[in-house]
């Protein structure tokens, strides 16, 4: 099991991780690999989608249409923002004092770069920004999750490629559980 370095931080199994948007491609990727890596793991999704989080692996799961997940009492050592629409400062009461919040996005005002410069110099919670980089030691673990059926991609569409136009709009619209595949093989 590869360690996630980051500066001073390292991520080790225990951890109380929440992912907001864990039905889209990132956060049902997240709430599978992080329960890999031994996280206890709050999931934030709609009523649909609560038993297939927890099929992901989700130790918990807070339904956003009934309850508003920026005022759960437990605190948590990352939050990790997988669709962009929260902001720090409304994470900020959620994280641990040297808690981390994520977010696929760059935030209000494309503030989470600024932030994320900044946070270190004052201590306590942060801001990190996802910056992709290849590391071979990952991707040979998602290798070995993928062949032992422990990570399994949540597949909401297939579109051939003559329509790939709609799969773009489809995903657009907001709605799509997990990804949205594109296939080369033409119309079934």
């Amino acid at each position: 099991m590869p360690s996630r370095t980051s500066g001073r931080q390292r991520f080790h199994s225990g951890q109380d991780v929440l992912v907001y948007g864990a039905t889209g491609a990132i956060g049902s990727a997240a709430v599978q690999l992080l329960k890999s890596l031994g996280a206890n793991v709050t999931a934030v999704c709609g009523t649909d989608h609560v038993e297939l989080v927890r099929g992901l692996g989700a130790d918990r799961v807070i339904d956003y249409t009934t309850e508003d997940f920026t005022k759960d009492e437990q605190k948590y050592d990352v939050v990790l923002d997988s669709v962009g629409k929260s902001s720090f400062s409304q994470c900020k009461p959620l994280l641990k004092p040297d808690g981390i919040y994520i977010s696929s996005e760059l935030g209000p005002l494309a503030q989470d770069p600024f932030l994320a410069l900044i946070a270190p110099l004052h201590g306590g919670k942060k801001v990190m920004f996802p910056i992709p980089k290849h590391d071979q030691l990952m991707v040979e673990y998602l290798k070995k999750l993928i062949e032992s059926g422990e990570f399994k991609p949540v597949i909401d569409r297939t579109y051939p490629l003559d329509q790939i136009v709609e799969a773009y709009r489809y995903v657009e619209a907001g709605q799509k559980t997990g990804n949205v595949v594109i296939s080369l093989e033409g119309p079934r």
